[in-house]
């Protein structure tokens, strides 16, 4: 540790020196002209460039890392003396001002923080997962006596503050030894105080550990500037209190936390993935190819065989569309949701890991090991004070990113309706405990699910085929079903695959792929610099596409083809795929994509089984026109059999017959009937006849 000795120059007329003197290397005196501002924005913090610092004085800024409970205090007084000659007036209006350090050369990891950096200054690099309400913290309190009325002024202590036991007054007059006083509430000085966790980054946390975290206390102006699921860099002293255990006979264990000094909150783009020249350079290459959307296309998940449209779509969900705040103030997403839902076995769960890593921010989670709070935020209950905290869910911390849930039809249905409000809103609104916030969630979700027969059944509509509800379903931007069909030439061509890459043959197969590191980089660049908008061709091609489309739902007896959440869907991909290339304006040709993945998903999920046509009511409400109309004549039948009955009970028997009568078949009546008991249209009030409820 370096000593402060009477050789060394007083700290304070260094910084007094620092702040006068600096020049950036425009030529302007960045600190005197930062302090004369000071006034005009009512700040009483001045953030000091720690590089500055290590550029004038070594010395000095190694101080201020080994002795900043020391440093800290003298270089704000130092803002004191300089604002006393910048700006008098308000140096006298305020009584303290404080420097606060940003830019430290190291960042510690969570995980390597130990003793040797307790009392110290440094950096911490996080997630802050929960943060306290605003409270006030009792900096300086005055006490008065009950006797004589002597006011004590205390100042706050390591320890707190405690009221004094003699007055000054009575103990000589009188000589007492000991006295009464009164807290004068009104005459105390209080600041702001709040406490908040960080959590380590999850693309930081090793395989098969639990993420780390520590308590941060913010002061003063600090407060509420990190919500949570903010990713922050924390600069602060590392301090240390004793650990409350029931275990008085053990060893003083004493447990860390952070008094922080600076947040540097980092923006929700720049914050994953570092870019440099060099990356830019070979980026800006890459984008110039002419195959380069095959490229990204064949690099996405390279080891699952074919795939080609589903792969294309995973690319438009990394790449993402662009979210538009209309001028009445309402915001469209520009994420793109997919849904994969396929029989075991045909590498969904691959494709999911994959994306995890190639996004710039992303969450896996599966559906068994997720709850709506996980998923969400949830207000918990800390132990030792009682207090609540909002703490963010995954959804909140990949606020900008991709969340991936595998099992998606597992998930309890009390915790999946949670997410309706986060994939089409994009937001998370909790009201728990006193606490009401709407937290943002801005976030791709690519969801798997496994069919509920085990195999996916091309005869039964997707609401039938899989455990999920239509208001889940309705809101994915594209379904893909993948079934597991046995053909002779495609199975040679997968099995050739994939010996090959257990053989160790990558060379022919990866020798025109991007590397994940870069892709990675190539996407965070683009989602972060290129903002495309639609050409005057590529509005005109999606019109006449929707326009085409609806015009087949015109005759009252034809189903509606497509609706207008899947106009939008086909501007986000239109502008993804313009993204892919680093191009600024959405071309024909990327209308024509877009256009080719939806065609994609409406034949491959939204075609009705009985007619042949694409109704995308089968997405929207679960059921075909045909289907509904169908049931809708039934339920006709049961209700004239219920007036004709003098119970109003209707015999099963008579029903099936009567239906018919009218060219219901008897598997269709029997499934509707089934249907309707379970949604309590219908009752059975004795065997063999049934009722409406």
């Amino acid at each position: 540790m370096t000593e402060i000795t009477e050789a060394t120059l007083d700290p304070r007329q260094k910084f007094i020196d620092f702040f006068k003197t600096f020049q950036a290397s425009t030529g302007e005196y960045k600190y005197r002209d930062r302090i004369g501002r000071m006034a005009a924005a009512n700040s009483i913090s001045l953030v000091i460039d720690f590089e500055d610092i290590l550029a004038i004085d070594a010395e000095l800024a190694s101080l201020i890392v080994e002795r900043p409970r020391y440093l800290i205090p003298e270089a704000s007084k130092a803002i004191l003396d300089v604002m006393k000659v910048e700006n008098p007036e308000y140096a006298a209006s305020v009584d303290h001002f404080i420097a606060r350090f940003k830019g430290l050369p190291e960042i510690v990891p969570l995980r390597k923080v130990r003793a040797v950096h307790i009392n110290r200054l440094i950096a911490l690099d996080g997630i802050v997962t929960r943060i306290s309400p605003v409270k006030q913290q009792l900096i300086e309190a005055v006490f008065q006596c009950t006797e004589c009325g002597e006011e004590v002024i205390v100042p706050q202590t390591g320890k707190g503050v405690t009221a004094p036991k003699i007055c000054p007054v009575c103990s000589r007059e009188e000589g007492k030894k000991r006295s009464t006083f009164d807290l004068k509430i009104e005459k105390c000085k209080f600041i702001d105080w709040q406490k908040m966790i960080l959590q380590e980054r999850p693309d930081e946390l090793p395989p098969g550990q639990l993420p780390r975290s520590i308590e941060i206390i913010v002061t003063e102006d600090l407060v509420d500037v990190a919500r949570p699921g903010d990713r922050a860099i924390i600069t602060g002293i590392l301090s240390v209190e004793p650990e409350r255990s029931s275990n008085r006979e053990g060893p003083p264990i004493f447990k860390t936390f952070v008094e922080a000094n600076y947040i540097d909150v980092m923006s929700k783009e720049t914050y994953d993935v570092e870019i440099t020249v060099e990356d830019e350079k070979r980026i800006l290459e890459l984008a110039k190819l002419p195959d380069i959307r095959d490229r990204i296309i064949s690099s996405i998940a390279p080891s699952i065989h074919g795939y080609r449209e589903i792969k294309e779509a995973v690319a438009c969900l990394l790449f993402g569309g662009e979210p538009k705040i209309f001028p009445d103030g309402v915001r469209t997403r520009g994420d793109i949701h997919v849904l994969l839902v396929g029989d075991p076995g045909t590498g969904k769960s691959q494709i999911l890991r994959y994306v995890a890593t190639i996004a710039p921010r992303a969450v896996y989670t599966t559906g068994k090991g997720s709850t709506a709070a996980g998923l969400t935020a949830a207000v918990v209950r800390e132990r030792r004070t009682g207090e609540f905290y909002l703490e963010a869910g995954a959804l909140v911390l990949t606020d900008g990113g991709v969340a991936c849930i595998d099992e998606f039809d597992k998930m309890d249905p009390r915790d999946r309706v949670s997410i309706h409000e986060a994939m089409e809103q994009q937001t998370i609104s909790i009201a728990k405990a006193g606490i009401v916030a709407t937290l943002n969630a801005r976030a791709s979700v690519l969801a798997a699910a496994n069919p509920a027969f085990g195999r996916y059944i091309r005869q039964r509509t997707i609401a039938e085929n899989i455990d999920l509800p239509v208001t889940i379903l309705s809101r994915f931007d594209l379904i893909f079903v993948i079934t597991d069909v046995p053909n002779a030439e495609s199975d040679r061509s997968l099995a050739e695959h994939v010996v090959g890459l257990h053989s160790g043959d990558y060379s022919e197969k990866f020798r025109n792929l991007i590397p994940p590191e870069l892709l990675k980089k190539y996407v965070a660049y683009a989602r972060r610099y290129i903002h495309p908008r639609l050409s005057e061709e590529a509005k005109q091609k999606i019109i006449d596409f929707y326009t085409e489309m609806r015009a087949r739902g015109e005759d009252p007896n034809s189903p509606i083809a497509i609706t207008p959440r899947q106009l939008e869907a086909l501007i986000r991909l239109a502008e993804a795929h313009a993204k892919m290339a680093l191009k600024t304006i959405v071309t024909e040709e990327d209308a024509e994509a877009a256009i080719r993945l939806m065609m994609c998903f409406l034949q491959g999920v939204g075609l009705d089984t009985e007619t042949k046509s694409i109704d995308i009511d089968i997405v929207m409400t679960g059921k075909p026109m045909s289907q509904r109309e169908k049931l809708i004549k039934l339920i006709d039948i049961l209700r004239e059999l219920e007036k004709e009955s003098s119970n109003g009970m209707v015999k099963v028997q008579e029903l099936l017959d009567r239906a018919a009568s009218q060219g219901l078949d008897k598997e269709f009546v029997e499934k509707a009937l089934q249907h309707l008991r379970k949604e309590g249209e219908i009752f059975e009030p004795r065997p063999g006849y049934v009722k409406k409820t």
